[in-house]
């Protein structure tokens, strides 16, 4: 399209998207946490109030900079005292206590343990966050050394936030997937 047959509404379009970015309507809030793992694809409900959206994006980024990098402090500032693990695993304590001794055992037996959010997705008061999982079984998990074997799993959870922490959560991760790449179990088939 050339300039003499552009639409009439194209220049002000243009004009009213570089006063946004002026004012800083396009930058979240919480800018100035690059810091935190940045979701690949962020779909989000936009009918909730701007505050509320922000805190429930900030603390799922926390939480999930968390699990890329074990930073004990991006747990603790994301969940809520009372935080409840719904899907809890057998034997992992209740809390921000399990989560901490999940993730320490996660990482002695993949010590180089990245995790990267695929997609976020934020609706009411619910953050559903799918994370891609890579790294090395170099340490040992359950008494088994590892031997370097490369690590490539996902996971999926659900986040419900309140007072911009959260709250209680739902997670579903791929631990056959982790089992067999580290050597751990062998699944038989018939051909």
């Amino acid at each position: 399209m050339n300039a003499a047959a552009e639409s009439p509404t194209r220049p002000l379009f243009r004009s009213f998207a570089v006063l946004l970015l002026a004012l800083g309507a396009a930058t979240p809030a919480f800018a100035g946490t690059e810091a935190l793992v940045q979701p690949q694809v962020l779909v989000a409900d936009h009918s909730l109030p701007r505050q509320t959206l922000d805190e429930e994006i900030l603390a799922a980024r926390r939480y999930d900079t968390f699990w890329n990098t074990g930073d004990e402090a991006m747990a603790r500032a994301a969940l809520a005292p009372t935080f409840f693990d719904n899907t809890l695993p057998h034997g992992r304590p209740q809390g921000v206590e399990g989560v901490l001794k999940a993730s320490k055992a996660f990482r002695a037996a993949v010590p180089d343990l990245r995790s990267e959010v695929t997609q976020m997705i934020v609706a009411g008061d619910r953050v559903v966050t799918h994370l891609h999982f890579t790294g090395h079984f170099t340490g040992t998990f359950n008494g088994i050394k590892g031997q370097g074997q490369p690590i490539d799993f996902i996971a999926t959870d659900i986040y419900r936030v309140a007072n911009g922490r959260i709250a209680e959560d739902w997670h579903l991760e791929d631990n056959l997937t982790f089992l067999q790449q580290a050597g751990l179990v062998k699944l038989g088939g018939r051909s």
